[in-house]
């Protein structure tokens, strides 16, 4: 019998072998956990929503009623809900949120539990429901609907009675839930007047309610747990701003943790991202001596709410007529159309691209030229797993120079938040620096519009290696830094 070849058998097997290593394609690399879930990411992905506070302090011209106000002061005859969505959808707002119940107690809805209601209004000789109303219209347009529901309630006599106002209103919560279709937010405000009867509200119990009735919903509140109040109500997140946060840490009307809330934690074990609330005038409800602040106010709002990884709820309040004053929609048409001028053009699209590393090498489809497509998600530029340091990635325009004051930066945060610290270069020389990117990072020049021959982002500090879904080179005609010089090259 003829002796059995080993250098076949060993050729064999090394071939096998390489046709093994070949045929493996290169996957994504592992999440960095907490995650966003889906209906966080089509929450985050919303930028700008819009809130609407109308109610009895529309018409006694206050902010928070006593709740020993009349239903009958209630009586907004021209009130027309689809100017309110042509006014958001011509803002590019996806969300709108309805105050359902104030403070006061008083209800936009006609409620089988009280009669404190539109039901006692002589708008609609008693039969309207605004709700309903606010839900059509935004439904017509392609607009999602949110409901803002009050804890605290000073008109109600049940209230400080602990289990006959959670009865009370988990019943008003259900109806709300059950009565007008998809409510993809329900806002839970954690203030309270500092007179008010003590109050134990059942917050679990309503969470796990609003999760049976709308599984899709994210549920607002102080401490999520879908979406966390940012601290305050300037519109202004921290320049460091975490998805991520501790929730055992929060409790909602706890004013000790305000400034946690701004920033987040990096070691967070919950994804609890924060909005941004702000209204475009002084006051949450309509007032006719206050104005819709400047196109620069509200710019400014949106670089440190969008801009630092957040998402912006801007108040626009109907008057007592029952429409968006004429100057606020004018006005909202202006911040539309100034965000629109800033970012439709990215001139990053007229560089070639370099970066320190790749992971797969060229074929492995992480390059750099993701993060110059349309998906800001699930495609990025992912470093080798080899390289543990020193991340950058590099744009250089195809002739002459590249002139901008913006830059734009967004990580993939369906694999998680990682970015601790990064820096930006143009032609070698530090323009801008900052700490956390998450779902999107904007940076102003300080020093104004700079022109030069290359602009490398560097990842100076992340957890495992950094993931980069897209980048933006843009050009703000409005930003004029004060005492900065206008245009400044930097090489």
């Amino acid at each position: 019998m003829a002796e059995p070849n080993n250098s076949l058998h060993i050729f064999t097997f090394l071939l096998l072998l390489f046709q093994l290593a070949f045929s493996w394609k290169v996957t994504p690399p592992l999440p960095i956990l907490p995650l966003p879930s889906y209906s966080q990411l089509k929450w985050q992905q919303r930028e700008i929503i819009m809130f609407l506070h109308f109610g009895v302090n529309t018409f006694t011209d206050s902010e928070w009623g006593t709740g020993l106000e009349s239903p009958s002061i209630f009586n907004p005859t021209g009130l027309n809900a689809n100017q309110w969505a042509d006014a958001a959808a011509q803002a590019g707002v996806s969300l709108m949120i309805l105050t359902a119940k104030h403070h006061d107690g008083f209800c936009l809805w006609p409620s089988k539990y009280t009669d404190h209601s539109v039901i006692g209004s002589p708008w609609k000789n008693g039969l309207g429901d605004v709700v309903q109303e606010f839900v059509n219209a935004a439904k017509a347009r392609d607009i999602d609907a949110g409901l803002y529901l009050s804890p605290w309630d000073r008109h109600d006599k049940r209230y400080g009675h602990v289990k006959l106002y959670n009865e009370y209103y988990l019943a008003q919560l259900q109806e709300l839930l059950n009565r007008y279709g998809s409510v993809r937010e329900i806002w839970f405000d954690g203030a309270k007047g500092s007179n008010a009867p003590n109050m134990t509200y059942d917050f679990r119990e309503w969470f796990s309610m609003v999760k049976e009735l709308q599984s899709s919903i994210n549920i607002f509140s102080d401490a999520g747990p879908d979406v966390r109040w940012v601290g305050n109500e300037k519109g202004y997140a921290g320049s460091t701003c975490w998805s991520t946060i501790n929730a055992t840490s929060l409790s909602i009307g706890n004013a000790s943790t305000l400034d946690y809330l701004n920033t987040g934690d990096p070691k967070g074990t919950n994804w609890l991202p924060a909005e941004c609330d702000v209204s475009i005038r002084t006051g949450w409800f309509w007032h006719k001596s206050q104005a819709p602040k400047r196109p620069s106010e509200l710019l400014d709002i949106y670089y440190k709410s969008v801009g630092r990884n957040c998402v912006l709820l801007l108040n626009v309040p109907p008057n007592t007529t029952g429409l968006i004053s004429e100057s606020d929609v004018q006005r909202l048409k202006q911040f539309r159309g100034a965000i629109n001028t800033i970012f439709s053009t990215n001139l990053a699209e007229n560089c070639s691209l370099e970066a320190c590393s790749q992971r797969g090498g060229e074929n492995g489809g992480f390059g750099p030229k993701n993060v110059l497509d349309d998906d800001h998600l699930w495609t990025y530029w992912a470093p080798s797993e080899k390289q543990k340091e020193n991340y950058w990635i590099e744009f250089k325009p195809k002739s002459g120079k590249i002139k901008f004051n913006v830059i734009r930066i967004q990580e993939a945060i369906g694999l998680g938040q990682r970015i601790k610290k990064h820096e930006i270069y143009v032609d070698g020389i530090k323009v801008a620096r900052g700490s956390t990117v998450g779902y999107k990072r904007l940076h102003r020049l300080e020093m104004g519009v700079v022109d030069g021959f290359s602009v490398k982002i560097k990842i100076v500090k992340a957890k495992g290696i950094p993931l980069i879904s897209s980048i933006g080179l843009h050009f703000d005609p409005f930003w004029k830094p004060k005492g900065k010089v206008i245009s400044q090259r930097v090489h």
